[in-house]
Order: C-alpha cells, then sequence, then structure tokens
C-alpha cells in the first residue's frame, strides 16, 4: 500500500512538471489534490499500523493523538500557506509534506517522544515561514546586507569551537539552557544570501579572490569542528553559484583542484579523516569500531530488500543515530528499496521544481538565490543518502524533512518559504508585464 501511495504521488507530480512546460494537457488541480490524498492516506495508514496493539487488541492512545494532531497540521499547513504564500507552487508543497509525514511517521515508530518534538518544531518551522513574505515586504533589498551575512557566519561558526558542545564526534552544538541548537544550519542561511548578494553583479578579480578566500576559511573551520558534511555542503553551494554567476567553468575547475589539494592536506593532518575514509574503504575490517554504523546500516538495506520487512516488523533501533544520520537506512529496512528510491524521486521533484523557479526567475539577485538554496539541499541529500548506501564517505549530516533535528527542520522548511516567495514574485512580475 505504501509503495502504490508513493508510485501514485510520483506520478502526479511528474505530471505537474509535464504540464508546467506545456507538455500535457492535464489538470494542475487534479495531480494536485490526487497527490495530496495519498499523503493522508500514507499518514492514516502508517498510524493504524504503529498504534495498534496485536496482544491486547487495543490501539494506543498516545500514537493516536499523535496521529491526529499530525493530521491537523498537515491540512492547516497547506491552508496557511496557500492564505500567505499567492501564487506559490503546489507540487513544493506536496513534496515537503510528503517528507515531513514519512519524518513523522518513523519518528514515531523509533521514538514517539522525539517524534513528538518532531511535530512541534514542524509547527515552529511553518510558523516562522509564514513571516517570510512579510520581512521580505519590509526590508525589500537583501542584496544591501552582504558584510553582514558573512560576518555573522563566522561569529556562529566561531561560537561553537569557543562554547559548543559534541555529539557524535563533531563539535556543533550550542546549548542555551535545556535548548539545542546547530550554528551551521542558520550559516547556510547567511552564506547563501551572502554569495548571491556579491553575484548579482558582475563578478570583478578582485571580487573573486575576496569571496573564494572567505568561503574557503569558512569551509575549514567546519573541517576544524569535524563537521565534514557542512564542509562538503558549503564548498559545492560556492562552486553551483559561483559558476551560475560567471558561466566560467576554468574557476570551477580551480575550484575542484584546490579542493582536492585541501582534502589530501586534511586527509593527513586530522586522524577523524583517515577514520571516516578508513571506514568506507573496508568497514568489514573494523566492524566494531568505526565501521559499525556503515555495516548496521548496510545489514539493514539488506534485510529488508525491494519490499520491505514491513512498518514496526524490522529492527532499525540497532543502527546507530537512527533517528538522525541513518533515518534512511530505517526506511530502507521497513518501506521497502523501492519506496526508498520513490522517495528520492520526490527529493528530485523538489530540486528540479526548484531549479526551474531559478531559471525563469527575471530578476538575477532571486534567481540565484533560488539556485543556491535549491543547490544546497541537493547536495545535503545526496551526501547523507550516499554516506548510508557506502557510495561516499559517511559524513554525518540530516537528511532535509526526514531526520530528526529541530534546527535543521525548521531552517529546512525557511528554505522551501524563501523558493516559494521568489516564485510567487515571479508569477506576479509576469502578471504586471501582460496587463502593460
Amino acid at each position: 500500500m505504501f509503495l502504490a501511495y508513493a508510485v501514485i504521488f510520483i506520478f502526479n507530480s511528474v505530471l505537474f512538471l509535464l504540464d508546467e512546460a506545456g507538455l500535457t494537457k492535464k489538470s494542475h488541480r487534479y495531480s494536485v489534490f490526487t497527490a495530496r490524498t495519498m499523503i493522508l492516506l500514507t499518514h492514516i495508514t502508517a498510524f493504524l499500523i504503529i498504534s495498534y496493539d496485536t496482544e491486547n487488541i487495543s490501539f494506543h492512545i498516545e500514537s493516536l493523538i499523535l496521529a491526529l494532531v499530525g493530521f491537523l497540521f498537515i491540512l492547516l499547513a497547506y491552508f496557511a500557506v496557500n492564505k500567505i504564500y499567492k501564487n506559490s507552487c503546489p507540487l513544493i508543497w506536496n513534496c515537503v509534506l510528503f517528507l515531513l509525514d514519512i519524518s513523522l511517521i518513523m519518528l514515531a515508530r523509533l521514538n514517539m517522544a522525539l517524534a513528538f518534538r518532531q511535530l512541534m518544531w514542524m509547527c515552529v518551522g511553518f510558523a516562522a515561514a509564514v513571516f517570510i513574505p512579510i520581512i521580505i515586504n519590509m526590508i525589500p533589498r537583501f542584496e544591501a546586507f552582504e558584510k553582514v551575512y558573512i560576518i555573522l557566519s563566522f561569529v556562529l561558526v566561531l561560537s561553537t569551537i569557543f562554547f559548543g558542545s559534541t555529539e557524535y564526534g563533531s563539535t556543533n552544538w550550542n546549548y542555551i539552557g535545556p535548548l539545542s541548537f546547530q550554528p551551521s544550519e542558520a550559516v547556510k542561511f547567511l552564506f547563501v544570501f551572502y554569495l548571491a548578494s556579491v553575484f548579482r553583479k558582475k563578478v570583478e578579480f578582485k571580487e573573486f579572490i575576496i569571496t573564494g578566500v572567505l568561503s574557503a576559511m569558512l569551509v575549514m573551520l567546519f573541517v576544524f569542528q569535524r563537521d565534514l558534511g557542512s564542509a562538503l555542503i558549503f564548498f559545492m553551494t560556492y562552486l553551483v553559484m559561483l559558476y551560475i554567476a560567471t558561466s566560467n567553468g576554468f574557476l570551477v575547475l580551480l575550484g575542484v583542484g584546490g579542493f582536492s589539494v585541501a582534502s589530501v592536506i586534511a586527509y593527513n593532518l586530522f586522524s577523524h579523516v583517515r577514520v571516516r575514509v578508513a571506514a568506507w574503504k573496508n568497514p568489514w575490517a573494523d566492524i566494531d569500531g568505526g565501521g559499525y554504523q556503515i555495516v548496521q546500516s548496510l545489514f539493514a538495506i539488506g534485510t529488508g530488500g525491494l519490499l520491505g520487512s514491513g512498518l514496526t516488523r524490522g529492527m532499525p533501533t540497532s543502527i546507530p543515530v537512527v533517528t538522525k544520520d541513518f533515518i534512511y537506512a530505517a526506511i530502507c529496512e521497513e518501506f521497502g528499496t523501492v519506496f526508498a528510491v520513490c522517495m528520492l524521486g520526490v527529493f528530485i521533484v523538489l530540486f528540479v521544481r526548484g531549479m526551474m523557479i531559478a531559471c525563469v526567475c527575471k530578476r538575477r539577485y532571486y534567481s540565484i538565490l533560488c539556485a543556491g538554496f535549491t543547490a544546497m539541499m541537493a547536495f545535503q541529500t545526496f551526501i547523507i543518502v550516499g554516506g548510508v548506501i557506502k557510495l561516499i564517505p559517511l559524513t554525518g549530516v540530516t537528511l532535509p524533512f526526514v531526520s530528526y533535528g529541530g534546527t535543521s527542520v525548521t531552517v529546512s522548511i525557511l528554505i522551501i518559504g524563501f523558493i516559494q516567495w521568489v516564485n510567487g514574485y515571479h508569477v506576479e512580475a509576469e502578471e504586471e508585464e501582460a496587463v502593460a
């Protein structure tokens, strides 16, 4: 059933994209409604399974409460964004809510307390996203604050070095009383805004050197914190935005060359980099140490097979950090590899639509901003999924919208809010031109 829901969701999402390109004559409304129905059916079916107690032939009240609140959240989120974001893309909201619902389902399966917290942060994210159009209308020239963006980025990253706490080997968490947050998530916003502000105009050699040096310094700070995933995400985002702004392939090759040299140096200087590479090359050689996580992940994926062991019938809790870094492995085990591939299809649809918005937007600053945010999420998804399936060395980042993490899910929703605002700006600009 879950596979059928996912396939129908993907099919209607692709129809939407084809219709946008003028290749089909299907109605937007029909595709959007069908996809939304699949989200609700997935939610209802999953929580009926999770909440049912086969031994006592009864339902867990806590699970039913979470199911009801989650169902209301989906409906209210649709209502709120449709009211606030005029001319936004419904396909993007569908993809985001599908992924958020999968997150809620898996966390309810793994840890009910974390599921309630995640739902709270989802609400916070959407509540904050509601204010994005208002803030942008109050401060229409965000590009004028490029120095502020980069200074705040360094302040936040340095704060973790002096005041941060270490979790899972990376010093990238700050605590304020009982609350914890990752400054690197907030820096994602600031970094993309900084680059878009610089690249909105013709990039001179001096500006290229300055932005390159500052970006490299920021990446190196992440390496010192052992936050290799963030370092890679920020570097790849810089290269994509640089190429979009300059169309200069030589500069990109130069950046890749510099990164390659820096990677070799980092490998020889930092022991944690060597441990990650060794675990990637042969995790079986240190199955009780550095290779334990990836081995357990591969076992889970292989055990689930194509169709999965069934929701609540696997053993995902045997995977370390399963609610964060390895939640994709848990999805593969219980929902099956085919469903997990469909979930990647949802990500791809989301990223394709984001890049389409970036391509058609006529204001250069907003176009680069949208492309930067989309590229950043795409690289983050590739890095964590690639690490979980042993395609690339594991770097320990969250899967956008799916992994547990208040800062991560809130920032991801806010990024979507900015992309949707850019889409609304483009549609309104086209309507004004048509009237003129």
